[in-house]
């Protein structure tokens, strides 16, 4: 069943909501931070050897397989980090000062339930 016209509306306004004030919500990189692709591969290897690592350490066995294990295990999260680690990027298309520079109009209904939100909060 397709959205009202008024509907499509508010879903339309908390969205621009959501990814202007919520960053931690939503996830998608965005502005002048984005993944690596280059940083992923290297990440994905370094996890594949942390395994590999891990595999080791287990056959080695004793107080050497220990070590392997736990340096295997470092190489695995070191891998993951920086597969999920944004870079920045040097180029941005528009200059945040310009963004940031627009004259606001008057509270959208967002802002409103927002700060309705905060009040309440804030009578705690």
């Amino acid at each position: 069943m397709p959205l009202s016209e008024h509907e499509q509306r508010l879903l339309d306004e908390m969205e621009r909501h959501l990814l202007h004030n919520d960053a931690d919500v939503v996830s998608a990189p965005s502005g002048d931070r984005a993944l690596s692709y280059r940083n992923l591969v290297y990440g994905a290897l370094l996890l594949l050897v942390g395994i590999g690592g891990l595999i080791a350490g287990v056959v080695v066995g004793d107080i050497g397989g220990i070590v392997i294990g736990v340096v295997a295990f470092a190489a695995m999260l070191g891998g993951v980090m920086l597969a999920v680690t944004p870079v920045h990027r040097t180029t941005s298309a528009t200059p945040r000062s310009a963004a940031q520079a627009e004259p606001s109009q008057s509270p959208s209904f967002m802002d409103r339930m927002n700060d309705r939100w905060d009040r309440r909060q804030d009578d705690r």
